[in-house]
């Protein structure tokens, strides 16, 4: 009973002070966090030689392993704060993350053509900003709308190629549309000519305008025709062959 007493009298003190557990501990406690990750991601965190997953506990001051336990990646980060383990984790779910239709990102830009700019929205994962995709008013060269190489943009993915898998991004969804804007219409194509039926067609011999063409003769016809072309037999028959030797006397 006073073993009861006395474990109740303390369990009153805790409340006191804090009813509930702390959803969060504070910032500069360490801790531990383990998540998993698909299997054919782990190639991608750890990187050629280890090159991603040292770099992102280099940037980021959190230790990270990866064992493959069960066909999934086991993954445990443990950082010294708060900060650093929210950074270590973002960098590696952004890894893992596959890109959803209609989400909007913040990207890097990593090159400049004539048509558009190529953003990596996500690590490894570039995608074509067009250049009719980056803002409403009509643009006659990227550089126009003051982008360059290295820029932070926003861009939704509005599109995933399903042969190619090729990302099509947009800017100008993400502004707001000038009052009055007018879409430019579509080119018009001149409708293409349907092609005759096999019954319609004119036969080569209407085409060509030179009237209607001669029937083939018959097997039997063709042969009389070449037996009055082949000259008498007589001029064939070999001539009579004479040896002058015979007659040479040695």
């Amino acid at each position: 009973m006073q073993a009861k007493a006395g474990r109740e009298h303390i369990l009153k003190c805790i409340t006191d002070t804090i009813a509930e557990p702390r959803a969060e501990l504070k910032p500069q406690v360490p801790r531990i966090e383990a998540f998993d990750i698909p299997k054919e991601f782990i190639g991608a965190v750890i990187g050629p030689g280890g090159k991603i997953i040292q770099q992102m506990q280099e940037d980021t001051g959190a230790t990270i392993t990866i064992d493959e336990t069960d066909g999934v990646g086991k993954v445990q980060v443990s950082a010294p704060n708060k900060e650093s383990i929210d950074a270590a984790i973002a960098k590696i779910k952004a890894i893992v993350a596959i890109p959803e239709i209609g989400e909007v990102y913040e990207g890097t830009v990593r090159s400049i053509m004539p048509y558009g700019c190529f953003v990596e929205f996500m690590p490894g994962k570039d995608g074509l900003l067009h250049i009719s995709e980056i803002d409403w008013k009509r643009l006659e060269t990227v550089e126009e709308a003051g982008i360059k190489e290295g820029d932070k943009i926003q861009v939704k993915l509005l599109e995933i190629d399903p042969k190619t898998g090729k990302f099509k991004l947009s800017h100008r969804v993400l502004i707001e549309k000038p009052e009055g804007y007018q879409e430019r219409p579509a080119r018009e194509r001149g409708e293409r000519r349907e092609r005759p039926e096999r019954g319609e067609r004119r036969d080569r011999g209407e085409r060509r305008d030179r009237g209607e063409r001669r029937p083939r003769p018959e097997r039997g016809e063709r042969r009389e025709r070449n037996e009055e072309f082949q000259a008498p037999a007589e001029n064939h028959e070999p001539k009579d062959f004479s040896d002058e030797l015979d007659k040479m006397d040695f």
